[in-house]
């Protein structure tokens, strides 16, 4: 592990040395890039340097206890002793951790896109409520969720709910949502008092750039209409809303939730780059099976993730195990109950096949 550590450390170097040449300055996209990887690599480095700083002291105090005659110095000494021994452990966890290969998407924004599915006008109150925890979440991760188009449900709640939630590393977190999501509970309708159970799908979409996504124009068909739905006196006297129809792949979109046709134009646009690219992505997943086996969470939507009992408060993640009685606070947007043990559970899997490496 050292070694490889030094590797990073070294590169490190390299790379704060490339990016003060006045060509490489000069040179917009590989400035950016390096900056990037600087960034990536200095939180491994701060980390070891770090590490091996409290190693040198914890050496030094060992041997200076030895040499110490005063009984108060030694108590000091003893009491440093015991802080960094307590200390390493734990940074040396975080670097295992650090060196794990990275998810080249967990740094993106994502395309949200929640689903009612069976179950009804509760499958569709369920997708709301389950949005609006998403984006409760969010905000206390200091990103920005923004809704792109909604699909009111027949007796409220929603059939269909599509938002860009961007901010730091987001998909890191979230990727772990994607999959069916199965709620028991009693509807406020049932005079029985009978528990009903329903499903939403959830789909969580690394976002794509427009121009990282080639899109031939004579490809898209596009149409624009009167919103539907609240919104203000505007809403059924403009045209606004923007759907693109994408004819080789059949992909649908449709963006309404933007104040001017411009802005749902610009917004729809980038969803079909994103699902384009999630096409793209998925091709690419199935010509390597062996990387799809090693994938968190396919994303595949007949897999039912998770079951939320509401009679009971309970919460069951089914692909680790996890239950939990904090259903009050989950659906009020502390995600972290469920989002943390996950990070834990598959950090503790990685690190495991890590452990069969040699650096």
């Amino acid at each position: 592990m050292f070694s490889k550590l030094d590797q990073v450390e070294s590169r490190y170097e390299e790379v704060n040395m490339a990016l003060q040449r006045p060509d490489v300055a000069s040179d917009q996209k590989q400035y950016r890039a390096l900056m990037k990887e600087l960034s990536d690599l200095e939180k491994i480095v701060v980390l070891y340097r770090d590490f091996k700083k409290k190693t040198v002291n914890l050496k030094d105090s060992k041997e200076l206890l030895t040499a110490e005659s005063d009984a108060e110095m030694k108590e000091m000494i003893r009491e440093e002793i015991k802080e960094l021994e307590e200390a390493l452990p734990n940074l040396e966890h975080q670097l295992k951790i650090a060196l794990i290969p990275k998810d080249p998407n967990d740094d993106k924004n994502i395309l949200l896109e929640i689903r009612a599915g069976a179950g009804g006008d509760e499958a569709s109150l369920f997708a709301d409520e389950l949005f609006r925890a998403y984006a409760k979440y969010a905000s206390d991760q200091g990103w920005k969720a923004e809704l792109m188009s909604y699909t009111d449900g027949n007796v409220g709640g929603a059939k269909e709910v599509i938002a860009m939630i961007s901010g730091d590393a987001v998909f890191s977190k979230m990727k772990f949502e994607s999959g069916v999501h199965r709620v028991q509970r009693v509807p406020k309708t049932e005079a029985a008092g009978r528990i009903h159970t329903s499903t939403v799908t959830v789909a969580v979409i690394p976002e794509a750039e427009v121009n990282e996504v080639k899109i031939d124009m004579k490809d898209i068909t596009i149409d624009v209409m009167r919103a539907s739905g609240a919104g203000g006196q505007s809403v059924n006297r403009t045209e606004s809303a923007v759907r693109l129809h994408h004819n080789p792949t059949g992909i649908l979109v449709h963006c309404q939730e933007g104040k001017s046709q411009l802005a749902n134009k610009e917004r729809a646009f980038q969803i079909l780059a994103t699902k384009l690219q999630q096409l793209e992505d998925e091709k690419a997943r199935q010509a390597a099976s062996d990387a799809r086996l090693d994938q968190i969470g396919t994303g595949d939507r007949s897999e039912r993730i998770r079951t939320y009992n509401f009679p009971q408060t309970r919460i069951t993640d089914h692909r680790i195990g996890l239950t939990i009685h904090q259903l009050d606070q989950v659906m009020g947007g502390q995600m972290e109950y469920l989002i943390d043990p996950l990070i834990a559970h598959f950090q503790a899997e990685a690190l495991k096949k890590q452990s069969t490496n040699s650096y």
